[in-house]
């Protein structure tokens, strides 16, 4: 059962896009055929390589007919607010929707599909990457508290299922418990799949 997640299922009504960051920790538990992000040497820190993030008819379709669950319980598509331009430390453009919520707050799948990534960097702390069942674009959550039992145990994922918990992991100011989440086109042949294509849902 989804629960108080289903309650809010619904189109998101705010930009998001995947912006990727570098993995600098060691632990990391990756799942599918492909490669795992490179080290700070190679890796970008202010995004996608994309220089505009944009959306296509195709992607307007896509979902349209896939709609997207607020990815954190109790959080109803009104109460998100669009954070995509702002300005970030370093020059950056954030890229993404921060959604606020309490501590432990149990974070879901936004969408069937399965886990590319389970990983830890210096910037988006406790991470994981999903991509839908058509492996057309990849969603990241960051900033997570810790993850749930279940996805350390499994690769399909339904949406709904909690997968994590809201924190401050990474570079999240400690007292703005958050999560960071975004989308981008998926490509498992690109060598960098973590820098598809931005778009706007």
């Amino acid at each position: 059962a989804r629960g108080s997640a289903a309650r809010a299922r619904g189109s998101l009504k705010t930009r998001i896009c995947l912006a990727a960051l570098p993995a600098l920790l060691s632990l990391a538990c990756t799942v599918g055929p492909v490669a795992a992000p490179p080290g700070p040497s190679s890796a970008p820190s202010s995004g996608p390589a994309a220089s505009t993030p944009r959306s296509t008819q195709e992607d307007a379709e896509y979902f349209d007919q896939h709609e997207l669950m607020v990815p954190v319980v109790g959080v109803t598509p009104n109460k998100l607010r669009d954070t995509f331009n702002e300005a970030r430390d370093g020059g950056r453009t954030h890229r993404a929707t921060d959604i606020l919520a309490p501590r432990g707050t149990p974070v879901v799948a936004a969408i069937d599909g399965e886990v590319i990534q389970i990983k830890q960097n210096s910037l988006g702390g406790n991470t994981i990457y999903l991509t839908d069942d058509e492996h057309r674009y990849l969603y990241y959550y960051a900033h997570l508290d810790r993850f749930s039992d279940r996805i350390l145990v499994t690769v399909r994922v339904k949406q709904g299922m909690v997968i994590g918990y809201v924190g401050t992991t990474g570079n999240a100011p400690p007292d703005t418990p958050h999560l960071h989440f975004q989308v981008m086109r998926f490509d498992p042949n690109q060598r960098d799949w973590w820098n598809g294509t931005p778009v706007v849902v």
